[in-house]
């Protein structure tokens, strides 16, 4: 057998049956924190651009695009991917060398199970299945050091996890891995330098594309099944050597994935945490000479100004929900770090620009050494007439250490669907996602096409 057909082996034989309680549970938390950043993000530019783009090609009216009808299964999947994943708000996942969004895999799966007419107990059971091979994937295989983006891996799991929803046999779950693994192999340019409307897209297409792959893999196209070992595969071209013995593995390491407290770039978390606690204290009144901030080198590199460029030039939200500096001095400055710190017209404003060039990033080896286990960080914080203040943190609320529990979750989701749902269509949603082994997808896919209404 192939790696591919291993993989695929595990994808057929994973069921609802074997999900402990605490994976359930996370499941269900994760489902409901992706749907709160989906209707959060219904007034978005770029979303009004794309559903603008899905209505002109038109669709089959098969799966439900949130907040909008229906289109076909591919094309509901990028739609809805792109509200999930548009306020950088969703899940996050920590491996050494790489950090990926697992919950990017929600939309095709889900796009699947209706498409399928799937009941919940399957919805939960794939999407447990692609929060594992990505996971498992980002452990062994990391890309980002190699010049590729994290959606590498992603490819495989959201195919894995559309294949399964599709009921598809071994086969055809390895050719739909296979030519969706072989097909997205994403450049990290996505969130470098100045950035772009595609860092929030490039999920979402990138998972209506294993979507695409899992249905033709349906109806008999075949793909690369050395797509891994094979000449110029994944290992050869990209990965380098690793191996992950499927057949061991289990349906938990969504428990290992971690939900953002504030809306920031995940490595950012801690920090935010640290000076919202300093700025409780009600010293920065007085006013703020500097910030200074020693934390592990992957948040210094992707955020702090390190190897993925200059963190201090922001004048969209993308750059601002990626610049370390801004989202310290936003903290600082306003209190909070959600959806409104990213409006054009605050990321303008003087008082930001300035505080967030007061800001100063440096990574420290010791720091480094102890993530992703912690997300360590130390804080020092000059006030006006010669104050200091100092804080040290090792994870958050949310972290894997500190699990965010459904009653935190749903006070999120309140905050954020609050944009494209009145409260009882909230209510509606939180308590079929609650009991979603026990419904059918479509009910769910029912609500969400109430939202933005």
């Amino acid at each position: 057998m192939t790696e591919v057909e291993t993989l695929a082996e595990f994808v057929t034989r994973a069921s609802f049956d074997v999900l402990s309680r605490e994976a359930l549970e996370q499941l269900k938390v994760r489902i409901l924190d992706a749907l709160g950043c989906a209707l959060g993000a219904l007034g978005a530019e770029p979303v009004r651009m794309l559903r603008e783009l899905t209505a002109e090609l038109g669709g089959a009216k098969q799966c439900t695009t949130i907040g909008a009808g229906a289109t076909a299964p591919d094309r509901a999947a990028l739609m809805n991917g792109f509200l999930v994943r548009y306020l950088d708000f969703n899940d996050s996942y920590l491996a050494r060398g790489e950090t990926c969004h697992p919950s990017d895999s929600l939309a095709a799966v889900l796009a699947a199970c209706q498409y399928a007419g799937r009941p919940g107990r399957d919805l939960l059971a794939s999407l447990a299945v692609a929060y594992q091979v990505q996971c498992r994937l980002s452990d062994e295989a990391p890309v980002r050091a190699r010049g590729f983006d994290h959606t590498v891996q992603g490819a495989y799991a959201a195919a894995a996890g559309a294949a399964r929803a599709l009921g598809l046999d071994v086969q055809k779950v390895a050719n739909a891995i296979a030519i969706s693994g072989t097909a997205f192999n994403a450049l990290r340019v996505t969130r470098t330098g100045a950035l772009s409307h595609w860092k929030g897209l490039a999920a979402p297409h990138m998972a209506a594309g294993a979507l695409h792959a899992a249905l033709m893999a349906m109806h008999g196209i075949t793909g690369p099944r050395e797509v891994f070992e094979g000449n110029k595969g994944l290992k050869g071209s990209i990965a380098g050597p690793f191996s992950i013995r499927w057949e061991a593995e289990n349906l938990e390491r969504v428990t290992r994935t971690i939900v953002k407290r504030y809306n920031a770039e995940i490595h950012s978390q801690a920090t935010l945490e640290g000076v919202l606690e300093l700025r409780g204290t009600g010293a920065f009144a007085s006013g703020i000479e500097s910030i200074d901030v020693e934390t592990f080198d992957v948040a210094y590199n992707i955020i702090g100004g390190g190897e993925e460029g200059d963190k201090t030039a922001i004048g969209t939200k993308e750059e601002a929900d990626h610049s370390l500096p801004y989202m310290i001095a936003a903290a600082a400055l306003d209190g909070n770090v959600m959806p409104e710190q990213y409006a054009l017209e605050r990321i303008r404003r003087q008082d930001i620009q300035s505080l967030l060039r007061k800001v100063k990033i440096r990574p420290a080896p010791d720091l480094s050494g102890k993530f992703p286990e912690q997300m360590p960080c130390r804080i020092t914080v000059r006030l006006t007439g010669g104050r200091t203040l100092t804080a040290e943190k090792k994870d958050y609320e949310g972290f894997h250490t500190r699990p965010m529990s459904w009653d935190i979750a749903r006070r999120k989701f309140e905050t954020l669907a609050a944009r494209g749902a009145d409260k009882a269509l909230r209510d509606e949603i939180a308590d079929a996602v609650r009991r979603l082994e026990d419904i059918r997808v479509e009910d769910l896919c029912g609500l969400l096409e109430k939202a933005g209404r």
